[in-house]
């Protein structure tokens, strides 16, 4: 009976269902990661590793889920990281590579997690305003997550098109979802805090993209941002301990509002604090060192 059963499964999904539940029990070594570098040479290789198991097994949920927060991490920590090197190099032919890949992989970041959310979301998100407003108002807690990296996606992909006229129109589309997002965590905060943290990270990197004429707005977006690090205070560390946001806040908000003494201040409080202060974003905090000591060399252009 067993023989019998078994000759009708497929066993390359089998296979794969159970190679996918490991690979969600592992995932946290990589945000534990503290060499840079080994992460930025790592990840794609795994992505596209864990890509062949989605092609095996496409309806698999757990491979969808790490696919989709794989794809925005390594965009967010180290296509944006590259894209920053060559902008503040002035190498235009490499900020013009970095900017397409950017938007590459957040667009697969978003893909991914439009087909957590559904053929609704994938068919109306782009629709009308009063559909969108419908369509986020029934979406609930159980999609959380797959909404909050939507918005994440879609924000990362404006922020890097920011001369087009059509990704900034969908600037009211990402605070939309984040609004809901916000909704939901306040009666019911995710129990990871870096979680709960993000979609304020997203809104401060919306409100600080551009000037007031295309929503630009400093003091909201710091407001996020703070919320975020409040977010990931704790008792002995109670500046909070997702340096990211502060480097984030420090550069964005400083350089927006010519504020050279926030922006000093800021990101040398960051560099004072050491990456190990929350050992579960280990490789987030790394990446804000390696951010912070950027902005500080270049001080002196940003601010003449």
């Amino acid at each position: 009976m067993f023989l019998l059963t078994c000759s009708a499964c497929d066993l390359g999904k089998l296979t794969v269902g159970t190679t996918a539940k490991v690979l969600v029990r592992a995932q946290p070594s990589l945000q534990q990661e503290s060499d840079y570098q080994l992460a930025h040479d790592a990840i794609p290789g795994a992505l596209k590793t864990i890509e062949g198991f989605w092609i095996v097994d496409p309806d698999n949920a757990d491979l969808i889920k790490i696919l989709t927060e794989g794809y925005c991490q390594y965009g967010t920590a180290f296509i944006e990281d590259d894209w920053e090197v060559a902008k503040f190099a002035k190498k235009l032919d490499d900020i013009e590579t970095h900017n397409a890949r950017a938007t590459h992989i957040f667009t697969r970041c978003l893909n991914y997690a439009l087909k957590r959310l559904g053929e609704r979301w994938q068919t109306e998100l782009f629709e009308t305003t009063e559909k969108l407003a419908r369509l986020v108002k029934d979406t609930g807690a159980d999609q959380r997550d797959a909404m909050m990296w939507t918005a994440l996606a879609l924000g990362s992909i404006i922020n890097h098109n920011l001369n087009r006229a059509e990704p900034l129109s969908y600037v009211s589309t990402v605070k939309v979802i984040l609004d809901r997002v916000l909704e939901l965590d306040q009666a019911r905060l995710p129990g990871r805090p870096d979680y709960a943290a993000l979609p304020h990270i997203a809104y401060g990197m919306i409100l600080s993209a551009g000037s007031a004429q295309i929503g630009g707005d400093a003091a909201k977006a710091r407001a996020h941002f703070e919320a975020a690090l409040q977010l990931t205070a704790d008792a002995a560390h109670p500046a909070g301990r997702l340096l990211l946001a502060r480097t984030l806040m420090g550069y964005r908000i400083g350089v927006m509002t010519n504020d050279r003494a926030f922006f000093h201040a800021q990101l040398k409080q960051v560099l004072q604090t050491e990456p190990s202060v929350w050992p579960e974003q280990r490789l987030a905090n790394e990446v804000a060192h390696r951010r912070a000591r950027r902005y500080l060399s270049h001080e002196k252009d940003l601010f003449q």
